[in-house]
């Protein structure tokens, strides 16, 4: 009976967990189905302000990662900075939509940056905090899997409400009060700044700048195929206009597999499985760049969204398991930034990649760029030390004890 209890608060602790990997992927993109409108709404306004309305919680997801998160951990507890995140979300999310000044949208928008900077890095961290080693890799890839998910549901829910008024789109912000009961009742509150193994502050970003440059390079992989999917499959003029987007929303599905298959292609093998990343996304961009066509649009695509739904956990889970408890306050807040800020400079480095490709008579295409990136991830790879995933006692105490702390203030 004791035994059953312990699993199921550890449920209610994983999927409090888990239920923020809904919300992080949908901090810039989930209103982008109503993007034209805003833009008719702002006709004599600078497109440029109105495409910030994606790209600004980026760069407040980076700034709040690199000097608000940590000093708020040392003051504060777990689900109070949970709690603090998704207000930001929730109700600065959904003001966006009440108002007719595009300075006003964009402070919203930085706003809700703001909050997903906070989360981001509890969302992964938490799991190395609450779980045993041997049991990580398996979260990672559920929340890897969750975040996928995430970006289908909201853009599916975000245009149903665009069809009635772009300011309705800003509503999808509400799905962050599920976190928000979620976190109130099955959340612990302890402090995680500096818990169990002592981390030396000075040489943190040096440890752990492998998996800062491979998360960067994953992600500008990755970034590429929504940055410029749309324009090079309309360039090819194969594939029609109304079916982009459902190829794009398949994709974000097959990502959602991806990091389903993460632990039992971890599992399987081994130390090699750091480079089915790469391999995918090489794949993955080979066809859409040389194949063409519906097969290599379709295949390619797939391949791309599995690529990312595989990668994004197994980096998280080996930059995890090495800082232990304290990958929520060290490694975790910078694999955010490194995430958002190649969010940011994809579209930049696609600009100027492509310039050089040109001159050296290998096209313009984006997709030669995604080819070169996953090259140098791959490269990356081999620098990745694998991790041990077997749990040691004091894991596995942690794991159990920390599931009953929903009791703790």
């Amino acid at each position: 009976m004791i035994k059953l209890i312990t699993n199921h608060r550890r449920w209610r602790l994983a999927a409090s967990i888990l239920s923020l990997s809904l919300l992080t992927v949908m901090a810039g993109a989930a209103v982008a189905p109503a993007l034209n409108l805003i833009q008719e709404h702002f006709r004599d306004t600078d497109p440029i302000y109105v495409q910030m309305i994606i790209s600004m919680p980026a760069v407040f997801i980076a700034l709040t990662n690199l000097f608000l998160f940590k000093p708020l951990s040392r003051r504060l507890r777990a689900r109070t900075m949970l709690l603090i995140g998704l207000g930001f979300y929730v109700v600065f999310g959904c003001l966006a939509g009440a108002f007719g000044d595009i300075r006003l949208i964009l402070i919203c928008r930085g706003l809700v940056g703001v909050g997903v900077g906070i989360l981001m890095p509890l969302s992964t961290g938490l799991i190395s905090f609450y779980f045993t080693k041997d049991k990580q890799a398996e979260l990672m890839g559920y929340a890897s899997a969750m975040n996928m998910l995430g970006g289908v549901v909201a853009t599916l829910i975000a245009g149903g409400l665009a069809m009635v008024s772009w300011r309705f789109s800003f509503l999808v912000y509400l799905l962050g009060l599920i976190s928000v009961v979620l976190c109130l009742f099955w959340m612990p509150n302890e402090r995680i700044y500096d818990s169990g193994k002592d981390v030396k502050e000075k040489g943190v970003f040096r440890r752990y700048l492998i998996f800062v440059v491979a998360m960067f390079l994953l992600m500008v992989t990755f970034f590429i195929y929504p940055a410029d999917f749309a324009m090079e499959t309309a360039k090819q003029g194969i594939i029609p206009q109304r079916f982009i987007a459902v190829i794009m929303a398949a994709m974000d599905v097959f990502g959602f597999f991806g990091g389903l298959a993460s632990a039992p292609l971890r599992k399987g093998l081994g130390r090699n499985a750091k480079f089915s990343a790469p391999v995918f996304f090489l794949a993955g961009y080979l066809c859409l760049r040389f194949a063409g066509g519906w097969a290599g649009v379709l295949a390619g695509s797939f391949m791309v969204g599995f690529a990312n739904g595989v990668g994004v956990p197994y980096i998280m889970t080996a930059a995890s398991m090495q800082a232990g408890k304290s990958a929520a306050t060290t490694v975790m807040p910078m694999l955010s930034v490194s995430l958002y800020t190649a969010q940011f400079v994809t579209p930049f480095i696609i600009s100027a990649v492509k310039a050089l490709t040109l001159c050296l008579g290998l096209g313009d295409s984006s997709y030669t760029v995604a080819v070169i990136t996953a090259v140098l991830l791959f490269a990356c790879c081999f620098a990745i030390r694998e991790p041990e995933t077997k749990g040691d006692k004091a894991d596995s105490e942690k794991c159990t004890t920390g599931a009953e702390m929903a009791r703790t203030s």
